[in-house]
């Protein structure tokens, strides 16, 4: 599986973006697609995750009600400066919901997300 991830920008407190994450190859062998996101210093934290079977989500409980995960995107609301990272997306062959980063198999190259005060 390859997995390209795009949408990543500038934006001001309080604005929204869309990231995409396109995959490709044996994508039949996708369970769940989780995002991550590391912040300068920090280290990687999950973000949220759909598993493909039947569209179950979960969220960290700091992006809740602000973004929204499908099988290709995480759409972003009402960003804060605290959610600034470079975010990544990632595939795991892992039935259900998973939010550990090890159990990822794939992963995208990750793009960066800035949202300034």
């Amino acid at each position: 599986v390859q997995l390209q991830a795009s949408g990543g920008g500038s934006v001001q407190a309080g604005g929204s973006l869309r990231l995409t994450c396109a995959a490709s190859g044996r994508t039949y062998s996708i369970y769940t697609t989780g995002w991550f996101r590391q912040a300068p210093g920090k280290d990687r934290e999950f973000v949220a995750a759909i598993a493909w079977d039947d569209g179950t989500t979960h969220y960290t409980n700091s992006v809740k009600g602000r973004f929204t995960v499908s099988r290709t995107f995480l759409q972003m609301d009402s960003l804060k400066p605290e959610d600034t990272a470079v975010y990544y997306c990632a595939t795991t062959r892992v039935p259900g919901i998973v939010v550990r980063a090890g159990a990822y198999d794939y992963w995208g190259q990750g793009t960066l997300v800035t949202v300034s005060s």
